[in-house]
């Protein structure tokens, strides 16, 4: 189980405890997270769910995959540290992440 900090656009912040094994965002949906939607339910065919990743993370997550990287050349806004919050499982090393959702999704 891993405590996984959210930061909304608007500056608020809600640290959630996800259990290993579930994506950061079926954890983000299930503690309804402002401003993600996760429409294709975590299929990695919408990029409903993008976050930004701290910067200080980005090099402890598994790399991206095809789908992943292509997802993200449609999605607006997109940064150097955006990921699919469906493509990231949480394990125990992922306590104390901080992520935040884009403007464009609120």
């Amino acid at each position: 189980m891993a405590k996984i900090t959210f930061e909304t656009a608007d500056g608020k912040e809600q640290t959630l405890e996800i259990a290993n094994g579930l994506s950061v965002m079926e954890g983000a949906v299930k503690g309804m997270v402002t401003g993600i939607d996760a429409d294709c339910g975590g299929a990695c065919s919408c990029a409903t769910c993008m976050v930004y990743v701290s910067p200080e993370w980005s090099e402890r997550l598994p790399p991206q995959s095809s789908d992943e990287k292509a997802m993200l050349e449609f999605s607006p806004h997109v940064a150097e540290t955006s990921r699919l919050s469906c493509q990231i499982k949480v394990v125990d090393e992922l306590d104390g992440l901080r992520v935040k959702v884009p403007a464009s999704q609120h």
